[in-house]
């Protein structure tokens, strides 16, 4: 694993109005890590993403991605930036106008000129490519399909075949599977760990079931009330910790 960091957040806070989300976080993701970040509802894991993103500023402290303090880069550079981080949402964000097939080639939009992307509307350009990224995830018969016409579980592996095409150094995947059973949940967090491990990407996917965490993840980072509240391997988990992490959210669900 390389030691330069991705991303290092130094006593990072950020509040909205007078509620507090992150309070003094300090941490460090290096390259080729794949991480989960637990913790109760209103910890502070969604905005930890939009700050690694860019997509928010810290109100004090720094946030670096790829050593670069995201505070102070002009809108081209962070733009440029951005291209190396895949974003997997909790809903998989297809458009559902578009076929299948243009929504995973628009993956490639951070390399495109503009008239390329445009008559890849029109006629899907770099067609090998958008099908190769959906037999990796299993769905190649569904090429010219309707994103109405699939599973919930479907949609997100076409939104993993979209970060296939993109190849980004870094995939941040805030809880990708909140809104699938634990058995699609589990194939989501399979797909997500071998395409890191293959393309030796970073990967960090907030996660709310626990007993997805087991033998995907090198690290966990808990937060609770804005800090870390503690991090390492998930064996290390045990239910004293995961109680006190969660209070009365906690359910028991995780097992050794």
């Amino acid at each position: 694993m390389e030691s330069n960091p991705v991303f290092t957040l130094e006593k990072a806070s950020k509040s909205f109005g007078n509620n507090f989300a992150l309070q003094g976080l300090s941490l460090t993701i290096h390259h080729g890590e794949r991480v989960a970040i637990i913790g109760p509802s209103g910890a502070g894991k969604t905005t930890l993403f939009r700050l690694l993103c860019g997509v928010l500023h810290p109100d004090s402290g720094t946030v670096n991605l790829f050593n670069h303090d995201t505070k102070t880069l002009g809108t081209s550079t962070l733009r440029r930036l951005r291209k190396e981080v895949g974003v997997l949402y909790q809903s998989d964000n297809l458009i559902p106008q578009l076929r299948v097939v243009h929504n995973v080639l628009m993956g490639n939009l951070g390399r495109w000129a503009l008239p390329k992307a445009l008559w890849s509307l029109l006629w899907p350009q770099e067609l090998s490519c958008a099908r190769e990224a959906l037999r990796q995830v299993e769905l190649e018969e569904k090429l010219w399909a309707m994103p109405t016409e699939l599973s919930g579980g479907q949609q997100q592996r076409v939104a993993l075949a979209r970060l296939l095409v993109q190849r980004p150094k870094v995939v941040l995947a805030d809880e990708p599977v909140s809104q699938l059973d634990v058995r699609l949940g589990r194939e989501i967090i399979q797909l997500l760990s071998r395409m890191a491990q293959e393309q030796g990407n970073t990967l960090l996917v907030n996660l709310h079931t626990l007993e997805l965490l087991e033998g995907h993840f090198e690290r966990v980072i808990a937060l609770k009330e804005g800090s870390v509240f503690w991090e390492g391997k998930p064996d290390a988990l045990d239910e004293p910790l995961l109680k006190a992490l969660y209070g009365k959210e906690y359910t028991g669900l995780y097992a050794h």
